[in-house]
């Protein structure tokens, strides 16, 4: 199966349609009057359907079992066919897609079951995604390339040239798949003026996104929120809340990291771990969604 602990609950629907096509008008009028031998199409075929959403990851091999929190079952006839619409809803790590259409599918494959003593010239024509949402899915083809960054790494050993950095090159690749261009990477010591000196001149170069990585821990050496705080005119908390539960689920030390977020002028700072994985699942839990602040920091659609 695919691994997707990297990835994040969010709410998660889909919509998919069959399409059963009958030989004869009386079929049609069978079906809408209950007066089908085998019993109510409609209800016995909405009971199967809602079974086959349930059952999806049980009959496919490669899907993720996952809690369904909502599904619709909808019949719309026209002339010789009846149209199946199956609405799926999950708040959960991957969408619901393959089981809005396996709903589909066995609530037409019931209805072709019911209708075949009457009419042998039943077929199913189609099985198909109407939508899809939820995710970074609806946001993986967007980038930003109107939006500039900087990148500071805060690490007195790697200043000092003892080790190498890895957590502010792994940022600065990500960002990269996002269109985003970083113009300014820099490594400083854990020291407090020196990073609080580092913020106040990029922000005030044209940067939009200032991505600091290190010294949010509790060592006597970590300063960098001690740094960055002074400055900060608008904190915005529920970013490393939803950073700091993103690494608590995957690590039990997440907890103790001390990071912080918000504006300087119009800014956006961000101090994430010194770690390249704390980095990385940062960068998970946050992107690109956090780049929607842009927009409502200018005011515009939200």
């Amino acid at each position: 199966m695919v691994d997707i602990t990297r990835k994040s609950n969010t709410l998660r629907t889909a919509i998919a349609t069959a399409t059963l096509r009958v030989s004869k008008p009386e079929t049609i009028e069978a079906v809408a009057q209950r007066k089908v031998p085998k019993g109510d199409v409609f209800e016995f075929a909405r009971a199967a359907g809602l079974l086959g959403v349930k059952k999806t990851s049980d009959v496919i091999p490669d899907c993720h079992p996952l809690p369904v929190e909502y599904t619709g079952i909808t019949y719309e006839i026209k002339d010789l066919t009846i149209i199946i619409s199956v609405e799926v809803h999950t708040i959960y790590k991957t969408g619901v897609e393959v089981e809005a259409m396996h709903g589909a599918a066995v609530t037409a494959l019931t209805m072709y079951d019911m209708l075949k003593p009457i009419d042998k010239g039943v077929e199913i024509e189609n099985i198909r995604l109407l939508t899809k949402t939820g995710g970074k899915s609806d946001l993986k083809n967007k980038r930003f390339p109107e939006i500039k960054a900087a990148v500071v790494v805060c690490s007195d050993s790697i200043f000092a040239g003892k080790s190498e950095d890895s957590s502010g090159k792994a940022i600065i690749a990500r960002l990269e798949q996002l269109g985003i261009t970083t113009i300014n990477y820099e490594i400083v010591p854990d020291e407090t003026e020196e990073i609080r000196n580092k913020a106040r001149q990029l922000s005030q170069d044209n940067i939009q996104l200032l991505i600091f990585s290190g010294g949010t821990g509790l060592s006597p050496r970590d300063v960098t929120p001690e740094a960055i705080a002074p400055l900060l005119d608008r904190e915005i908390d529920g970013i490393m809340e939803t950073a700091r539960r993103y690494g608590q689920e995957r690590m039990p030390y997440a907890m103790l990291s001390r990071g912080l977020a918000g504006f300087i002028g119009t800014t956006l700072v961000l101090t994430l771990p010194g770690s390249k994985r704390g980095v990385e699942e940062s960068m998970d839990a946050l992107f690109p969604q956090v780049l929607h602040l842009f927009k409502v920091a200018e005011g515009g659609k939200h």
